[in-house]
């Protein structure tokens, strides 16, 4: 018998969906919490908080992007959300992951993928988690400053509030300044998994990292595109600089 590796709260309003999830989960030794609606399910992760949710999209009353937005302002804020959505639903994931969303997979899905996704999810949580106190404690650029310990990102005297994956990408690309990082090898430093050639979870993600962060999103001075490649974080310069190839 597997030793207990954590919550995973099931938000799906097809039982034989919660279900299916659940047995998966159970074989790799969570604690498997299930609801089908959206109210049940904040009532249900505020009080325990879990250690991942896995979101439906569509649900009766409250959808899932309104309950991804509610447990954000919550206690909840930290823990990686996952939703589950149908091929047709590609704005809904956008919005899901603009709401705060770490990731999502479509259905129908491989039971045993969505368990790798959840496990990548956790592990690098944790990892983040023990690895704080190792870190440099602050990470200085002209009219940029992180700080690592209490996951603060500050532009002059403003507070800029990053989402979770959001700042974990932010300190991926920070970290190794003009480095350029392809699509896969960014997706797989912060997600700690294979993106399985959909990258649109990165580039949303980096496209709402630039809306908060920079002054002109379109040219953006921080997070820059290189054509053919991928990203860079690029200190040095003052406007954008997008590369082709």
């Amino acid at each position: 018998m597997n030793s207990f590796e954590g919550s995973i709260l099931v938000v799906d309003d097809e039982r034989e969906i919660t279900e299916l999830i659940s047995l998966y989960l159970e074989k790799e030794g969570y604690d498997v919490l299930t609801s089908d609606n959206g109210i049940e399910a904040i009532r249900i992760a505020e009080a325990l908080i879990p250690d991942l949710i896995v979101l439906d999209v569509s649900l009766d009353r409250m959808d899932g992007i309104e309950v991804c937005r509610t447990l954000r302002q919550g206690v909840c804020a930290d823990v990686p959300i996952l939703f589950l959505s149908c091929k047709s639903e590609d704005q809904d994931i956008i919005r899901g992951l603009s709401e705060g969303g770490d990731d999502y997979i479509t259905k129908p899905f491989s039971p045993s993928q969505l368990v790798a996704r959840i496990q990548a999810h956790i592990r690098r949580r944790r990892t983040r988690e023990r690895s704080t106190e190792d870190q440099t404690a602050l990470l200085s650029f002209p009219g940029l400053d992180i700080d690592f310990r209490s996951m603060e990102v500050r532009m002059g005297d403003e507070l800029i509030f990053l989402s979770a994956k959001e700042f974990e990408l932010l300190t991926v690309l920070a970290r190794n300044p003009n480095k350029v990082f392809p699509l896969e090898e960014l997706y797989q430093r912060v997600w700690q998994s294979d993106s399985m050639g959909d990258t649109r979870t990165l580039m949303v993600h980096v496209s709402n990292l630039r809306k908060k962060m920079e002054p002109d999103p379109a040219r953006p001075r921080w997070i820059q595109t290189v054509r053919g490649f991928g990203y860079r974080f690029s200190p040095a310069l003052s406007c954008d600089e997008t590369l082709s190839t």
